[in-house]
């Protein structure tokens, strides 16, 4: 395991009017209307792809306080195989990779799916949300940001 290069707090307290740009830019899908659970879910694939441990993290806990199921959860990073997923959902996470990867870019197939979903202004703010996460990824990847460690679930 490499060892964390800095922290996200660390950013925030070296750049803070970049970190508060970019938070001010992460949070206008929500509250442009799009639903936060469905969110959580594209910002976890979005980190999954991009390797970013802490954004994986982050992205889980919220996802599981806004009450996302442990099923979905579990399953974005197989969301096509899982039955668990919505149809909004399904174009949500299509587009996420899509504009994630960006290896020959967003299909027709993929837009139309997301386009069938979304408004075009709902389409503009998912968007930006895949977008921020992905700069988000690049700087828990680019400094290794670590996860806090959680404590162990009692069994029972």
């Amino acid at each position: 395991m490499s060892h964390a290069r800095s922290d996200c707090t660390s950013f925030r307290n070296q750049a803070p009017e970049l970190y508060d740009a970019i938070l001010a830019v992460s949070q206008q899908a929500a509250k442009a209307g799009l639903d936060k659970q469905l969110l959580e879910l594209v910002k976890i694939r979005a980190s999954q792809i991009n390797g970013c441990a802490f954004c994986v993290q982050h992205h889980v806990l919220l996802a599981e306080k806004l009450g996302v199921s442990a099923d979905k959860i579990n399953l974005v990073v197989a969301w096509r195989e899982a039955p668990q997923f919505s149809p909004r959902e399904r174009a949500a996470l299509a587009f996420t990779e899509a504009l994630t990867k960006l290896d020959g870019g967003v299909s027709d197939e993929v837009y139309g799916l997301a386009r069938a979903e979304f408004s075009e202004t709902e389409l503009v703010f998912l968007t930006s949300a895949i977008g921020v996460i992905n700069l988000w990824n690049r700087y828990g990847v680019a400094f290794r940001w670590t996860p806090a460690e959680r404590p162990a679930r009692a069994m029972t």
